[in-house]
């Protein structure tokens, strides 16, 4: 989440010093950038230890491949990768893929 939140940061041209000033600062793609949702997730890192299936798909704009194989290390959890998929699944074709992928994970 903290990478997540980074990136936003750097999409929306500011800086953490400009947001920790303003302390809230409304983005142009429409989410609002928060100082203290950003320091929370920093003083309460994850704790995961269950078995744990990623659908990650190829063309994400939102999560970078590096954090979720720095995610899948770290937690050994297990990637799936949806070929010319999008972070947002909602074509036929991807929900299809989404369907069958979670009725063979469980």
């Amino acid at each position: 989440m903290e990478q997540l939140i980074l990136d936003m940061i750097n999409w929306a041209n500011t800086s953490e010093k400009e947001l920790a000033e303003k302390r809230e600062i409304q983005t142009d793609f429409g989410e609002t950038l928060s100082w203290e949702y950003l320091c929370f997730v920093r003083d309460n890192p994850i704790i995961w230890n269950v078995k744990t299936e990623i659908l990650y798909a190829e063309h994400d704009n939102l999560t970078s491949r590096k954090t979720v194989d720095e995610f899948i290390n770290d937690h050994n959890a297990h990637l799936t990768i949806m070929e010319n998929g999008e972070h947002w699944f909602h074509t036929d074709e991807q929900i299809e893929f989404l369907n069958n992928w979670m009725k063979n994970v469980i």
